[in-house]
């Protein structure tokens, strides 16, 4: 296939899956509650160690990509995430769940980097944001799926189908990712060339790692707390969930409209003013009793930014240095997701109210917009050296 828009579309679907397995544990915790005797404490340390191999994975995921090439790295990631899935299935000892949620963690995280490479390679230079954009909505649109179906299934199955759904998944992205291949230009350059990142590059990457990361912190604060947050001012657990997941639905509009305006405006302006908004509404949301208001504007605004930050990192990442810049970037964001919201429950759980951690994530989206101007800082001067 060599119509880069139907390679978007391979992509998207192969990283729902992520989406999709991350959700799994979510969607049918009380099934593992019953199942294995545990309660909400060890649920939670279950999804969390999702992401935990991102923290060491990340970086060197991005060497592992570019000495392996594109598919045999993106297939390695999704077998990783098979076995996963296959071990949660098949063991009824909770240590044997952790250990598998650990194996299908360590895949996501290695096919995030490699995914997000591989997007970049058939867009850079070419409405960029539009396509990180859509790439990106796989996530909400993989955990909107799993919400709808997973439930069901584990209802009338158990919580061995869940696993096994999810591992189904997984195996189809195999076949679907056999269809990609890499725009030509990419192959030629790949080949020849260092893959070594320059240092401003490489400061530059790491600036873009530290926007998304906390862009993301700020984001993942409203479901992590609101639901806790509507709950203390009275609201019933259904309702308070029902009414955070406006957000996610919203964002689904939102995501790819901002990249589609990122493309054909100022990018920079966009996503540094939607940031400004977006902090604002979560310091709002603490402090107001016009919830499902704030709720929505932090729908339709918060996803605007996303695929003008997705796309900072290709500005300066080229062919031969993509696969490790993304490891970089993806460092960034793990160790940010990792620390934010354990730092935003210990202030929570000190002040006796959700609401600090919505303030901590509105205080990690207001630190973006000043990343954001040091990072076109540091373009503007490599590019004068590279003239020079």
């Amino acid at each position: 296939m060599r119509n880069r828009w139907g390679i978007l579309a391979i992509l998207f679907v192969v990283r729902l899956t992520i989406a999709f397995q991350f959700q799994s544990v979510a969607a049918v915790a009380p099934l593992l509650q019953q199942s294995f005797g545990v309660g909400l404490a060890d649920i939670g340390i279950l999804i969390g160690l999702y992401f935990t191999p991102g923290v060491v994975l990340a970086l060197p995921g991005g060497a592992i990509g570019r000495r392996l090439g594109d598919k045999p790295t993106t297939i390695v990631a999704l077998l990783l995430m098979t076995a996963g899935s296959l071990a949660m299935t098949t063991t009824d000892v909770w240590g044997w769940q952790m250990a598998g949620r650990l194996i299908s963690g360590a895949g996501g995280v290695l096919l995030t980097v490699q995914l997000t490479k591989m997007g970049t390679d058939w867009f850079a230079g070419k409405e960029i944001a539009t396509a990180m954009a859509i790439f990106v909505n796989s996530w909400p649109a993989g955990v909107a799926i799993s919400l709808l179906v997973l439930p069901a299934i584990g209802t009338a199955y158990g919580a061995g189908a869940v696993f096994l759904s999810t591992g189904a998944l997984t195996a189809i992205g195999i076949l679907l990712i056999l269809f990609y291949q890499p725009p030509p230009a990419t192959t030629a350059a790949s080949a020849e060339g260092s893959g070594r990142l320059d240092p401003l590059a490489l400061l530059a990457v790491i600036v873009a790692g530290m926007i998304w990361g906390l862009y993301n912190v700020g984001f993942a604060m409203i479901f992590s707390f609101g639901p806790s947050l509507l709950v203390e001012r009275g609201w019933s657990i259904a309702a308070a969930g029902s009414a955070i997941s406006l957000v996610m639905w919203l964002s689904v509009i939102s995501v790819p409209a901002g990249g589609f305006l990122a493309d054909r405006g100022k990018p920079l302006v966009m996503a540094i003013a939607a940031g400004l908004v977006v902090a604002a509404l979560l310091a709002w949301l603490t402090r107001s009793d016009s919830v499902i208001a704030i709720l929505v504007l932090i729908g339709l605004m918060g996803g605007l930014p996303a695929g003008p930050i997705m796309s900072l990192a290709a500005r300066v990442l080229a062919p031969q240095t993509r696969a490790i810049g993304m490891g970089v970037f993806y460092t960034l964001f793990y160790a940010a997701m990792m620390l934010g919201p354990a730092i935003a429950g210990r202030l929570a759980k000190s002040a006796g109210t959700a609401a600090v951690a919505l303030d901590l994530g509105a205080l990690a989206v207001l630190a973006c917009p000043p990343l954001m101007w040091l990072f076109e800082r540091i373009v503007s001067v490599r590019y004068r050296r590279v003239r020079s």
